[in-house]
């Protein structure tokens, strides 16, 4: 086993993601079959750790994805620009009726003892349609790339997106780019794709070829298949049991650096307890755990991802990185939307113990 090693010298962009955009159409507390209006957001499991990096970290950030020539194509891109992030699309013409699609993703808020609901339209899904040698790889690599990127989400929308996928991180490790995959398991989109066994399956392929693992404790135990707590009958945030998942990772994927996990004990919609643990060759580090009153919880793993990964670019110490990582993801679900409204000085004062007091 190594450390990471980071690219030091100029490059165009410190991370490149690979993943599907999609819009979320999300009418708050109401439950979707009495809503009478929404707000719509603009997400991608993949894109979010893009754009809170870009916007947020001020980092230079790019996606590869899908885009489609039609009004939703139209709002999706202009929300990309407004985050800071370079795109490389592969372009998609809509035929007027049927598509191809920026996917809808349908979710309430829920509150307290109801929880938050999400289902998905991703027919005819131009992100699902992408496949190897869509992009060319040597071309974006060879003006330098620090960090690549994608996730368990776009993995499961067809049988090409997760061949895309390690076709990208084999030109990013060649190039010389950490490359980092967050599990990201979704049950509801592995049903139609041989479920989770199929799942499993296509986890182990790519994870062979990635250097950081990102998920929480049901990612790792259904997505790879690791022994680990019974979540209905253990608490989320013992330490001790994440770092045994973290070794079974190690013993079956030696090629793998680093390991990092939220944890998250749910105790109502919008009340969670919420802390992190990074294992990075050998070493540990845990985060503080605090209480979250949660506005929106979708995207609060991309924020931790966000943090975790500023704070590596960064070459702050493991301790910090868990905090960053630990810090961004609860500021996350103080926002609505799946994409960061923080600030970094924010960021850095909450990892550091920071408070709510008003800041006047």
């Amino acid at each position: 086993m190594a450390k990471l090693k980071i690219r030091a010298d100029a490059c165009e962009l410190d991370f490149l993601s690979l993943g599907s955009l999609v819009h979320r159409l999300d009418p708050g507390r109401v439950p979707f079959r009495k809503a009478r209006s929404v707000t719509i957001h603009v997400s991608g499991g993949e894109y979010n750790v893009a754009a809170n990096l870009a916007d947020c970290f001020g980092l230079k950030t790019g996606i590869a994805t899908a885009m489609v020539r039609y009004g939703i194509g139209e709002l999706v891109q202009s929300r990309v620009q407004e985050m800071g992030v370079k795109p490389f699309y592969k372009w998609f013409d809509h035929d007027g009726a049927r598509g191809p699609n920026i996917a809808t993703v349908y979710s309430d808020l829920g509150y307290g003892v109801r929880p938050p609901v999400v289902f998905y339209n991703r027919a005819n899904e131009a992100g699902a349609m992408l496949k190897p040698g869509d992009f060319d790889w040597d071309a974006i690599f060879s003006k330098g790339v620090r960090w690549f990127h994608s996730g368990g989400i776009y993995a499961a929308l067809s049988e090409t997106t997760s061949e895309l996928i390690i076709e990208a991180m084999k030109a990013a490790k060649a190039s010389g780019a950490v490359t980092s995959f967050d599990l990201n398991y979704r049950g509801k989109l592995w049903e139609s794709m041989g479920g989770l066994k199929q799942a499993q399956s296509t986890f182990k392929k790519i994870v062979e070829h990635v250097d950081v693992l990102i998920g929480n404790e049901e990612d790792l135990q259904m997505g790879l298949g690791v022994k680990g707590p019974d979540v209905e009958k253990k608490t989320r945030l013992d330490t001790a049991v994440f770092f045994e998942m973290m070794t079974e990772v190690k013993r079956d994927f030696p090629n793998v650096k680093m390991v990092a996990t939220t944890m998250r004990e749910v105790e109502s919609a919008n009340r969670h307890q919420w802390g992190s643990v990074i294992w990075h060759d050998g070493d540990r580090a845990v985060s503080p755990t605090c209480e979250l009153q949660v506005i929106d919880r979708i995207g609060g793993g991309d924020g931790f991802a966000s943090g975790l990964i500023f704070g590596m670019l960064a070459g702050r110490t493991l301790d910090d990185v868990v905090r960053l990582g630990w810090a961004h993801g609860a500021l996350s679900t103080t926002f609505p939307g799946d994409v960061t409204m923080a600030r970094l000085p924010e960021v850095e004062a909450f990892a550091k113990g920071g408070s709510a007091r008003v800041q006047r």
